[in-house]
Formats: C-alpha cells, structure tokens, sequence
C-alpha cells in the first residue's frame, strides 16, 4: 500500500486516489470485490503475508466499512466476523457516523495505520469527527486467506472489550444547585454534596428546565465506568435547582466534620422541615447523615422521655431513681463509670443521661411495643420519608425483655442517622414533626409523610425544659456554652459489634435551628459530636 493512498465512498463508488491520481474503481454496490474475495479456494496458502497480499486485505475490509451499507460484507474481511458485523453496524446505527474517508498511511510491515475523516449526524445536527487508528493483517486459521485481525480499537483507538460507540442525548440534563438565597452550590466547594448533587441531577434535571446534550461517547456495558466523550454536538443546558440548604451553614458542617474521621452532621428548620446542611468526612463517599443506620445512643432519650411524660409516669421535677446499676429481664444495664443520682429528678436524669433511670420505667408502660409507637405515631420514624433523594427514615422494630429496655437508651436495635436524630430534635422544638425536605415538595408533588399526632403541649414544653437544661448545667455544656439564645441539647454514645471506643452522638438546637452529629469511635457524645453540632447550629 503507498503512503497517501486515500478509501473513499464518492457517489456510491469506492474510489483509491494516490498522489491525487485515480487508479481504480470498484462500485462495492455491485459487491464485485466481495464476490472475488469470499470465491474458494483449492489451496490453502501459508507463511508470511505478501505486501500485495497485506494491501489488498485492508483495502477490501477499509472499502466495506466505509460504504456502510453492509456490515456482514465488511466482517467477511475479518477473523472475527460476529464481533467485527456488530461494531460495524453499531458504527452508523448507534454511532451515526456517515460519510467515511479513510486515508491510509504506510504499512509497516502487516500493520496498517488509517485516518478516518466523516461526520455525525443525530436529529437535524451534524459535526465533523476525525481520528487515527490501525489495523493488522494475518493469515487466516484454516482458511490462509489474508484477513484484519479483529480488535475494537479498529473501529475506534479508545474502544476496548465490551465497550461501543454511541451518539444520542446524554443520560440526565446538568443542574446548576443553589441554596435557599441562590448561592450555587458544587461538588468542589462543597465535597460533601458530591453524592447528593448527583441525585439531584439524576431525578430533577428535566424537571429543572435542563437540557440534555447530544455527544458522541464510548459507552461501557455492564458496569458503572463514567463513559468517555468523544464529541459533542450540542452543549447541555444546565436548569437552575432550588435547594433548601443554607451555603453559610452548609460551609460550617462541611469544616466541622473534618476535625474528625467517619463524621457526619445534618441540620433542618423544626418550622419547616427543611434540610439547611448536610455533611459527611468519609473516605468512601458514602452520604452516612441521610443513609447511616447505627445506634444512635442516648440521643434516643429524647423519644424514650417524651414517651413517659405523655404516659404520666414521670414529670419533669418529679422524683427519678437514678442507681448504678439496674437489673431488666435478665439483662444488667448500668451509667456511665458506675454513677448515681440520689435524690435527683427527671430532668437531672435526663441531663445528665442517667440510663438506669429509664430502663426502671419499662415495667410500668406495660407495653414493650409503646416505644416504637411513639417513635412512629409522634416522631415520624419509619414513615418512609420522601426528601427529593434518597434517605434512610430511622427504625424502631417492636422488641421484648432485654431488647426493649436496650431500645430505651438508644442501643440493641434501634438504627439512625443523624438526619433522623435532627429531625427529632426539631420536632421536639416545634412539637409537630414535619418531614425533612432537601428540594421543596412542590417541585413534583410528591407525597411527604406524616405522623399521627402532635407532641402534646404539656410534653413538649418538659422535654423542651430538660434539653435546656442538659445544654445549660448537663453534659452538653461544654459543648454548648458558647452559644446563645433559645438552646438545649442531648448527648449520646454507643458502642456497635464491640467497638473499643463507643460512637459519638449529639443533637441540639438553637432557635430555629436543630442539628446532630455522629462520629465513629469518637467516645462521649459531648467529646466529639457536639462540638460538630455547636460549630452548625452557630453558623445558622
């Protein structure tokens, strides 16, 4: 083959031009060549392949691909015809690539390097695609006959195994995500958000008012590769995304759990449901503070107290036993280092996170089932939550003995995140549960859930009392101490498959502002969490 020598389709006519000279014609409509090629043959030849006979393969297999029209003809020239029939006809019916010229350069020894030069047309558009590639002559198996040896980076340089050409609109049209005030939100400022931008796209990039692009791209089969972009033919159109998150206490959360390994944060209005923060510092990307599902600790008090108060089994000021140690069903549970309380309240249980105290109550609800109702009925736990993504809402399965009273103080099987441990602290704060939302509901008239029944005024005010006081005089001062205004707080540890250091947890609120905080291995709930939660709740 020379060096210069062009494969052409001109009017239906594959034309060789060298040096700008034509020296044949072949009109592959007819199928001449291919009649010639495919004739039998009495004698099977062997050895090394001949220049003529390296020319002459790659041009008859060259002349089929770029005519288009037969697929099956342009395989016939190859030594695997079933994969070599499909990446041909995927060239113009996947592809839609048309008008090939193919311009060979000089073959070096059986290998033979090409430019291809067409265009790609999709829906009324078209642009101009080139590239270079090769391909390498052998001697047929059985047949001896000269034959392409079939390869994907034929077709294309970047194709590989299991890989295709594709031209069409891509997958979701983009976003642009702004918060409540219009600040746009990214993945690179707010790394965080990453996984939760992306759902955003995936669900709301039409509804948006985006645009799909149409590109030109290598599409991967049977895997999550991000496919490769060959050409675009039109640009996408970004719709804007209202989101209800705060970029001020947004940039907080996303410092905030840096301080710490495997933490996590969310914030949300207790007057509107509304998800103003969400963050995690996690190596695998994982969006833990709306999918998390571990114990939650003593943060479940908050529902284990409300429970008891509305049964009228304990108030407020009223006297609580509070000792080291109590024996349930067979189960010993006992405080933090052994302490007790003599002579103390509920509230003074509750702040300073007297596990004994609520466990001695069980027997008296008569109901090892009364629990997961009131985290249902009142809190909205296990309603299935319809945020705009995806999200875990909290699970409080029925239990009995040991398992009930571990369930009291937020153990045994009990699962959370700390969307779930925000939106019940909000609900304390506000006294009805309203379902927390990260895009408003009207965008798609989705259906939010709702809880049977308010947290009863008499209730709400106790309990709002005593997260005062923990964030006041009770373990989460420290933590607290340096905000202001209307604030309370509830602390929380847990200790999951025998970890050696428990899971830190804490959940407050500001105003109207309710937040909680996780992180792994992280020891009391004051130590690590709720500095988390005090840097949010004072950004907001």
């Amino acid at each position: 083959m020379r060096s210069g020598t062009k494969v052409a389709i001109v009017g239906g006519v594959f034309v060789v031009v060298a040096g700008g000279i034509g020296y044949g014609a072949y009109n592959v409509l007819a199928g001449e060549e291919g009649t010639e090629t495919r004739s039998a043959s009495a004698e099977v030849r062997t050895g090394p392949l001949s220049a003529e006979e390296i020319k002459n393969a790659a041009e008859q297999f060259l002349t089929a691909w770029a005519e288009g029209k037969d697929p099956e003809l342009a395989s016939t020239y190859t030594n695997n015809p079933a994969a070599a029939k499909e990446a041909v006809a995927g060239y113009g019916e996947q592809a839609h690539i048309t008008g090939a010229v193919i311009t060979p350069g000089k073959a070096t020894g059986a290998k033979v390097p090409f430019t291809v030069k067409a265009t790609v047309e999709f829906e009324g558009l078209s642009k101009p695609l080139s590239y270079a590639s090769e391909l390498t002559v052998v001697r047929g198996l059985t047949s001896g006959k000269p034959l392409v040896d079939w390869v994907p980076t034929v077709i294309h340089p970047k194709l590989s195994k299991n890989t295709s050409l594709v031209t069409g609109e891509a997958a979701k049209p983009p976003i642009k995500a702004v918060d409540r005030n219009g600040t746009e939100l990214t993945a690179k400022k707010y790394p965080s958000l990453a996984p939760v931008l992306d759902q955003l796209r995936d669900k709301y990039g039409e509804k948006a008012g985006g645009r799909s692009g149409v590109e030109t791209w290598i599409q991967s089969d049977g895997d999550s590769a991000p496919r490769t972009t060959l050409l675009t033919l039109s640009k996408r159109k970004p719709g804007e995304l209202r989101t209800t998150l705060d970029a001020k206490v947004q940039a907080a959360a996303e410092q905030a759990v840096k301080q710490y390994d495997e933490a996590s944060v969310a914030a949300v209005k207790p007057s509107t449901g509304e998800i103003v923060a969400v963050a995690n510092n996690r190596e695998d990307g994982f969006n833990a503070a709306m999918l998390g599902k571990q114990a939650p600790g003593s943060t479940m008090k908050i529902v284990t107290a409300a429970l008891l108060l509305e049964k009228g089994l304990v108030g407020a000021n009223q006297p609580a036993e509070c000792p080291k140690t109590v024996l349930y069903q067979g189960t010993s549970f006992h405080n933090l280092d052994q302490f007790d309380i003599k002579g103390g309240n509920f509230t003074q249980s509750f702040a300073r996170s007297c596990n004994t105290a609520f466990i001695k109550l069980i027997d008296d609800t008569k109901d090892d089932h009364a629990l997961p109702a009131e985290a249902r009925e009142v809190f909205g736990l296990g309603l299935n939550w319809q945020t705009g993504i995806a999200s875990a809402d909290g699970s409080v399965p029925e239990s009995a003995g040991g398992g009930a009273a571990a369930q009291y103080i937020g153990q045994g099987t009990v699962q959370m995140n700390v969307l779930n441990i925000a939106s019940v602290t909000a609900t304390t704060k506000d006294g009805t549960f309203r379902q927390p939302v990260i895009v408003p509901r009207d965008l798609d008239n989705r259906e939010l859930a709702v809880a049977e029944r308010q947290l009863p005024g008499a209730v709400g005010q106790q309990l709002r009392d005593m997260m005062r006081a923990t964030a006041s005089w009770g373990t989460g001062k420290a933590a607290m101490s340096a905000l202001g205004g209307d604030k309370g707080a509830k602390t929380g540890s847990a200790e999951v498959d025998g970890q050696a250091t428990s899971n830190s947890w804490f959940t407050g609120f500001q105003d109207d502002l309710a937040a909680a905080a996780s992180v792994e291995a992280g020891g009391h709930g004051g130590d690590a969490a709720g500095p988390v939660v005090a840097a949010v709740l004072a950004a907001g």
